[in-house]
This record gives structure tokens, C-alpha cells and sequence, in this order.
């Protein structure tokens, strides 16, 4: 394989294109032996990002490396020569030119792979690590290190890494007399699995059969009807989507009509779940089935995708940004899926995209009207999916109609649900005991007193006034409003002293839903980055103490003279919170009545998610009844907590683990209610969290094992048994509503679905006219920004580009002179092509004003709007303070590297 200057740009292509299967299938640190010419200090970090992280992100890192590193002559020669001595048969296969496996292929093993991790628990209860060693190295599926590492876990994820091994590993299991588990995985005896090697017999056809109920609510939609299917959770209806998916291909194939369906998800894993686990593995066979997320390079040529697949599965907003940029409808949909559409309504994405669809019918009426068919507009049937489409804070069956109606409007669908096989549907999903523990509140709280009077002071140095109690909702509400109108009005004291009450109210929050030194650590916290951040200011001799000003000493002084008395306090056991007791009693009665129990416990936000896991980490009789507990909270979101969020990979990871029970219980915030394929438990609780009649159906569908429990635990006060008493109500309410829509005359329901369909472009079109008239297209001169904290002028809209339409960033090198660094381990990230490691801060006053981010190799100040004061110029407007950029009337150019070739070494 000669090295010459035309073989190096296609070598580099080859790494490029396959990067993704080339991360999967490498195994680092055997690889790392043969390639001589990196440095070993960059070998170190590989290692160590291997063993301490993933294998995963350590092949990341070198393929990254590889292509944005300066060539030796012969590293394509030594990459490759090191694929095949270290027995990473699968990888080296995306090199060599001549040995590419076809799509068919891949897809195969992809499959196949998916196989595997379902069976993950059988195969290692039944499999011998030492058996299976010595067998996978005779059939080169391993290496002498796996067999001496002797973990049935880490040779099952490194035998899909080899060539060809799937074959080989069904005959590991032959000659392990494991024929159960070769059935299993092949569809088939192992003699038939020989014979029909060749015919795919690996990679079985599965079939499609629905339940009498499931057929029920179907029929409408196989006769090409526009439906809303709703079903309860774990009833199984994305399986009847896959159906009328098939079946409407098929009946169009058959009559030479186009026939292309698209499936749009709210929630970027369920882009993954419903290709792997649903549509891919039942429409391979005889359709192109392909996915595109928000973390997928294919959304940049969506409409190629399109064009060259049978069945779409997307994000929403992939579909609506395509959409927009087309010069005509260019994604001719002959059906068009929706999944949890009850979110279609208001200014959401799937109404923005059914309000098109209204749009077009109604034009498709009209040129009916001329005679001119031909200019008609092919329209997709529509199929919405839901557990509930809920009642809309209706107080009475009337208004919980007009709820329904207006979905059905949003949908142009009617509304099925099962009726005639009800029977059938509740023994299929049979509704889990509840249980409602009511926790008296807190007799005597010393801890929550001192907070309080802690804010009372504040308030008095602030000069502030609130009618709200402290540590309530409403009295949070108060105080971010108070903050933004004192950064508009310049107010620097009541801005800082606003913005530390918040950090107060959010400790007793957090006081009276967890633990008090959970509470104690969240205020921690954040007086140890104030005070860091105070003294990265100090170190700049030329300014010295003009940039302290004297009320961040004064809030800084005040809570490290109470620290002292605040942890004695947290200390004290008996003024814990009485909701703690019942959630322990809860749990343990559960797992220790039942040895392989699973659990959800839903609490309200991500830092009552992680204290609480770290709550039962920390309680030794939880381990001792065998509780693996971990965490599930949401991707992306504010900066501002002391809690990360969680990548989709590491959400991926968790879920992955309480599948194969390496994990029992998950402690989860709103983001496990819907959608996501999380296994059935016996038990789910429902911690301090209050919801509407829909996430509490989206929830209770989570407890449907056998003999399960939906618990609710809650503090007196809270009014949760009275709440959940109205959700009952509200969803009897919701069912006879849709039993009333489903019964009347068709042309009544047809008037008043048109009635509301006209309202929704009526107020579309208001509210675009008065969206232009705010806008400023062309003009982003005409705002700039000034430090949220000090007023301090920090940037002007010109001066914005923006990544990948959401992160705003300042590539002038001037800029840097307006902020500092600052370390913030919270913030690190790696996410799909930049990242995100640590905070930029005011140069003056400290105040947070966005993160560091590296992008294609450019660091950038990434900028939050939170973080600032805008002013106008045009004066027509006064100082405003917005929470997300998509809140500024103004649209920003796109950031193009070659603008910031220039002064990349500035930053």
C-alpha cells in the first residue's frame, strides 16, 4: 500500500467517512503496542482515557487525532499494519479499500450486535467466563488478555469488534452445548442456521402480529384514514405504527404510487429506539430505513436522505428546518407519523408542521374548485401516537371536548381508542396498585430558620420587599423578576443581592426535598465559585480592588460567618424532612420482598435527582438488600446549576445498564415520563413531584410488571393527594371526552375541526405579522450587551456569529480583553464535533457571561444572553434582559472558520 501525496487525501477520506465505525470497532490499548510513531505522552492519554472513561472516547480521540494531525511518511501503513497485529479485524476492514462490507452487510451486523445486548442477561448468567474465554480465543474472537481477565462483559463487547463474528461466536455456543441460546439468537437450530447460513437466517425476519385491541384502533388507518391512535403505555403502539407503516408501502408499491413515510420524535433518543428496536428490524427487509437527530452530519442534506429512503425517522425540528429552507415542498410524504402528539398545539414544532399541511389542503380545495387538479399538492395521511392527549386544564367535560377537538383540529385526525377488546387491553396492561404516603411537615426546621433569616438580611441590605414566603414557587418567581428589572434599571445591589436570594430559595427547596447538607452543599457551591472568581480578579495588579465591589464582599462575608452554624444544623437528624422515611420505607419494602425488583423514582429536578442518588449510595442497608442506584436527567439546559446534564450517550449508557440489570433503580427527573423504552417496573414513586392527568399516565405506565406499585410521596402541605385526586378526575373526564368526540355525526365533528383549523391560521397569521414587524433582519448593529452584573459595555450584536444555528459565539480577538477565564469542572463536555470546558467571566465584576468552547479546533467565547443586558438603538425599545437567544428580534450571521483563520492564536 504505497505512500504517496495522492494517496494521502484518500486515506484521510477513508478515516473521515467511516470515523463512526472505525470508533466502534477499535480496541485502543491492544492497538496502541504497534503504532510507533505517536508520542508516548499521547499514548499515556489514551490509556488513561480508556480506563478511566470508555474505549469509546479513547478511539474518538486518536481517529481525531489522526486526521487533524501532521503526517509522517508511511502513518497510513503503520495505522493499518497496526489494525491487523492487534486483531482489530472488524476495523481494518474500513481501511483496506478492497475488503469494504456492503450496507447489506453492515446492517447485518448491526443487527445481529442489537441481538447480543438483548441477551446480555441470559448469556452471562449462563456462560462460564472461562469456558467462553478459551472458546472466543480458539475461534480468534479474542485475546490471550481477555482469557486472563476472565469477564463474560468485556469479551461480549470485544468479540463484535472481530470479522465475521457472528458465525463464529454461534459456534462457541454450539460447542458450549448451549443450543437454547442459539436459538434465541439465530431464529433457528444450529443445523439450520449452517444451511441457511448464506440466506441470512442470521439476521431473522421478525413478524408483525397485532392483538385484537391493537387491530381495533388500526383498521381506520390501514384504510387510509387520518388517525390519533391512543393507547396506554406498554400497550404497544409504536408496533402498530410499524404495521400501518408496512402495510401502507406495500399497498402503494403495489398500485406504482410513490410511497415514503417519515416518523417524527419529540426527543433525540427516541430517533434510536424506535429505529433499532421497532421500524428497522421489521422494514430492512423491503425498505430503506434510515435515522437523522440533531447530533447526525445528515441533517445538513436532508432532502438527499430523502430522497434516497423509503422510511424516515427524525427529530421534528430536522423536518421544520427543511421545511423552512426549501423553496417548495420538496419531501413528498405519502405518510406522516407522529409520535406523543399530544404536543401538538400552541407554537410547537409538530403544530408549526401540521399547520402547513392545514394550510395546503385548504389551497388543495380551492384549485379543486377551478378544475385544475393537476396543480394539487400531494398530501401524506397522518397517523398521531399517544398515551393521552390529556384535557388542558379543563375543569369540566365540555372544555375537556373542545381540548380533544382542537387536537383532532392540530391533527386533521379522528381519535381512536379501543372499545370493542377493552377486556383484552386490560389484561395486557393492568394498572398497578397505588399508594399515597403523606409526610406531616416539619414541626420545628432550625436549618430552613437560619436560611431565612439569612435572605431577611439580604433583603434589608438590598433594600427589597417581597409578599411571597421564602422556599416557595412563587416567592422564586419574585426574585428572578426582581433581578432582571434591576439589571435593566442598573441597580448593581438589588441585581447581585436578587441573584443570591435565588441561590437561597433554591437551598430551602432543596432543604425540604433532600437532605439539609444537600442543601448546605448546593449553597457551597456556589460561594466557592463566587469567591474563586473574586480572586482571579484580585490577581490583576493594574485594577486591584476597584473591580470588588463592596456588596459582593458583604454576601461573600455573610454566608461564611453562618457556614459554621449552618452545618452544625444540617447535622442534626432529627430536623430531617419526614418525606425521606417514607421514600427509604418505599424502596426497601420493595426490594426486599422482591430480589429482582426494579424502580423509578421521579423527583422534580436535577439536583434532586443526583443528591438523592448520592442519598442511597450513602445508605449501607440499601446495599445490603442489592440497590443499584443511578441517575437519569436531561440533555442541554442551564449552566447556571451545580449540575451537569447528561449527554444522550451517557442517557443511552444508564438506560442500557437498568436493561440488563447492572442497574435497579433510576432516580429520574421529567425527561424518563415519555417515550423513552425504559423496562417495566415493579415499583415507581412519584417523589414530591406534582404533575398534570398526562405525566402522571406517562408515569404510572412505567410500573406494569407484575403485581406493581405507583407510590406518591409528598409533604402535607403540598396538596398532592388532593392534585392527584384531580388527575383521576381529569382523566375519567378525558375519556369521556373523546368517547363524546368519537360519537358525534361526522358532519358536525368535520364543521367544528374546520372552525378550529381556521381560528389556528387566523392566529398564525397575527401573530407572524407582529413577529415581523419586531424583527430586524439585516440589522444585528443595532443592539449591544452589557455585563448583566456591572453595565459594563461587553459586546455588540455585530461583533456575533452563530454555530450550528444555536451557539452564539465572538471569534474578534478583541474581546478577550473584556473577559477571564475560569475553570468550571461542571461545564466540561464533549459533545459531536466542539467543546464545551469551562466559564468566561467579566473582567470587572466576575459576573458568569457564557463557556469556552472549541470548535473544529477554534477556541470561542460562547456567549449566553441570560448572562446580559441589551440595549437598543434605535430607542424605541428600553434596556431588556431574555433568557434565549430565539427571545431577540434579530437574526445573526452564521460563523465561518475562514473568518477566524486569522486570529486564532488570540485566544
Amino acid at each position: 500500500m504505497a505512500q504517496d501525496e495522492n494517496a494521502e487525501p484518500i486515506n484521510l477520506n477513508m478515516i473521515e467517512i467511516f470515523k463512526i465505525r472505525l470508533i466502534k470497532n477499535i480496541q485502543v490499548i491492544p492497538l496502541l503496542d504497534h503504532m510507533y510513531s505517536l508520542d508516548d505522552e499521547f499514548k499515556e492519554i489514551l490509556r488513561n482515557t480508556a480506563a478511566t472513561t470508555s474505549n469509546g472516547e479513547a478511539a474518538r480521540k486518536l481517529i481525531d487525532h489522526l486526521l487533524r494531525g501532521s503526517h509522517e511518511p508511511g502513518w497510513f501503513e503503520e495505522f493499518v499494519n497496526a489494525l491487523v497485529e492487534s486483531e482489530n479485524s472488524q476495523a481494518q476492514l474500513y481501511v483496506r479499500h478492497e475488503d469494504l462490507p456492503s450496507l447489506e452487510q453492515e446492517a447485518k451486523l448491526d443487527y445481529c450486535e442489537k441481538l447480543l445486548r438483548y441477551l446480555y442477561p441470559k448469556l452471562l448468567e449462563a456462560l462460564k467466563p472461562s469456558e467462553i474465554a478459551i472458546r472466543c480465543l480458539k475461534h480468534h474472537l479474542c485475546s490471550f488478555e481477555d482469557v486472563e481477565n476472565e469477564g463474560n462483559r468485556e469479551l461480549l463487547s470485544r468479540i463484535t469488534k472481530k470479522k465475521n463474528w457472528f458465525c463464529s461466536f454461534v459456534k462457541v455456543l454450539h460447542e458450549l452445548s448451549n443450543n437454547e441460546l442459539i436459538k434465541e439468537l439465530t431464529g433457528c437450530t444450529y443445523d439450520e442456521f449452517l444451511d441457511d447460513e448464506s440466506t441470512d437466517r442470521a439476521s431473522p425476519i421478525p413478524e408483525i402480529t397485532l392483538r385484537d385491541y391493537q387491530m381495533e384502533v388500526a383498521r381506520p388507518a390501514l384504510e387510509g384514514e387520518n388517525v390519533i391512535i391512543c393507547l396506554p403505555t406498554g400497550s404497544g403502539k409504536t408496533r402498530v405504527a410499524v404495521y400501518i407503516t408496512r402495510d401502507h408501502l406495500d399497498k402503494r408499491r403495489a398500485k406504482g404510487l410513490p410511497a415514503k413515510a417519515i416518523v417524527l420524535v419529540n426527543k433525540v433518543p427516541l430517533v434510536e429506539q424506535h429505529f433499532r428496536n421497532e421500524f428497522y428490524p421489521y422494514l430492512k427487509h423491503s425498505y430503506n430505513v434510515t435515522k437523522i437527530s440533531g447530533d447526525s452530519q445528515l441533517k445538513i442534506s436532508f432532502p438527499n436522505v430523502v430522497r434516497k429512503n423509503d422510511v424516515i425517522i427524525c427529530t421534528a425540528q430536522i423536518l421544520e428546518n427543511s421545511l423552512i429552507q426549501a423553496a417548495e415542498n420538496e419531501e413528498d410524504f405519502s405518510l406522516l407519523i407522529i409520535d406523543e402528539c399530544h404536543h401538538t398545539h400552541k407554537d410547537g414544532v409538530y403544530n408549526n408542521i401540521m399547520l402547513r399541511y392545514v394550510k395546503q389542503k385548504r389551497r388543495n380545495k380551492k384549485i379543486c374548485k377551478i378544475e385544475d387538479p393537476t396543480q394539487m399538492v400531494s398530501l401524506p395521511q397522518v397517523l398521531g401516537l399517544t398515551a393521552s392527549p390529556g384535557v388542558g386544564g379543563a375543569n369540566h367535560v365540555k372544555k375537556a371536548e373542545e381540548h380533544i377537538l382542537r387536537i383532532c383540529a392540530n391533527l386533521d385526525s379522528r381519535v381512536m381508542t379501543v372499545k370493542e377488546n377493552i377486556d383484552q387491553l386490560e389484561r395486557q396492561v393492568k394498572l398497578p396498585f397505588k399508594q399515597v404516603d403523606i409526610a406531616e411537615d416539619k414541626k420545628k426546621n432550625p436549618f430552613g430558620d437560619q436560611l431565612k433569616k439569612m435572605m431577611v438580611e439580604i433583603e434589608n441590605y438590598g433594600e427589597l420587599s417581597s409578599t411571597s414566603e421564602h422556599g416557595t414557587q412563587s416567592y422564586e418567581q419574585w426574585v428572578i423578576q426582581k433581578e432582571k428589572s434591576a439589571a435593566k434599571e442598573g441597580n448593581r445591589t438589588q441585581n447581585v443581592c436578587a441573584n443570591h436570594l435565588k441561590q437561597y430559595n433554591d437551598a430551602l427547596q432543596i432543604s425540604d426535598t433532600i437532605r439539609m447538607k444537600d442543601s448546605l452543599n448546593h449553597l457551597e457551591k456556589f460561594y466557592n465559585e463566587e469567591k474563586k472568581k473574586i480572586m482571579l480578579l484580585q490577581d490583576d495588579d493594574t485594577e486591584g480592588s476597584k473591580k470588588i465591589d463592596k456588596t459582593d464582599i458583604y454576601l461573600l462575608d455573610l454566608f461564611y460567618k453562618e457556614k459554621k452554624k449552618l452545618r452544625s444544623l444540617a447535622a442534626k437528624e432529627e430536623y430531617e424532612n419526614e418525606k425521606l422515611a417514607k421514600l427509604r420505607r418505599a424502596i426497601m419494602e420493595e426490594f426486599t420482598a422482591n430480589g429482582k425488583a426494579r424502580g423509578i423514582v421521579f423527583t422534580k429536578t436535577r439536583q434532586c435527582a443526583v443528591a438523592l442518588c448520592q442519598w442511597i449510595s450513602d445508605n449501607e442497608k440499601f446495599k445490603e438488600v442489592g440497590i443499584r442506584a443511578h441517575f437519569l436527567i436531561g440533555a442541554g439546559g442551564n449552566s447556571d446549576t451545580d449540575v451537569k446534564s447528561m449527554t444522550q450517550n451517557e442517557q443511552k449508557k444508564v438506560i442500557h445498564k437498568f436493561s440488563t440489570g447492572d442497574i435497579n433503580l433510576l432516580i429520574a427527573t421529567s425527561v424518563a415520563e415519555e417515550g423513552l423504552d425504559i423496562p417495566e417496573c415493579n415499583i415507581v414513586i412519584m417523589y414530591g413531584r406534582i404533575v398534570n392527568e398526562i405525566a402522571m399516565m406517562q408515569a404510572r405506565g412505567r410500573a406494569r410488571a407484575g403485581a406493581s406499585k405507583l407510590v406518591l410521596v409528598a409533604s402535607n402541605s403540598s396538596g398532592a393527594a388532593e392534585h392527584d385526586s384531580v388527575n383521576e378526575y381529569r382523566e375519567s373526564m378525558m375519556y369521556k371526552a373523546i368517547q363524546k368526540v368519537q360519537q358525534m355525526p361526522p358532519e358536525v365533528f368535520m364543521e367544528k375541526i374546520r372552525e378550529f383549523q381556521s381560528q389556528n391560521i387566523v392566529e398564525k397569521r397575527v401573530k407572524k405579522l407582529k413577529d415581523m414587524r419586531k424583527v430586524y433582519q439585516q440589522n444585528p448593529h443595532m443592539v449591544t450587551f452589557l455585563c448583566r452584573k456591572c453595565q459594563k459595555l461587553a459586546f455588540s450584536g455585530s461583533d456575533i456569529r452563530v454555530i450550528e444555528n444555536m451557539h452564539h459565539v465572538i471569534s474578534d480577538p478583541k474581546f478577550k480583553e473584556q473577559f477571564k477565564t475560569c475553570e468550571n469542572k461542571t461545564l466540561q463536555e464533549k459533545l459531536a464535533d466542539y467543546q464545551i470546558n469551562g466559564e468566561i467571566i467579566c473582567k470587572d465584576c466576575g459576573r458568569t457571561w457564557g463557556t469556552m468552547m472549541v470548535h473544529k479546533g477554534l477556541d470561542l467565547p460562547c456567549v449566553k444572553i441570560r448572562n446580559f443586558v441589551i440595549k437598543y438603538e434605535d430607542q424605541k425599545m428600553t434596556k431588556d434582559t431574555l433568557d434565549n437567544w430565539r427571545e431577540l428580534p434579530i437574526r445573526f450571521p452564521p460563523f465561518k472558520h475562514i473568518e477566524a483563520n486569522d486570529s486564532d492564536d488570540d485566544y
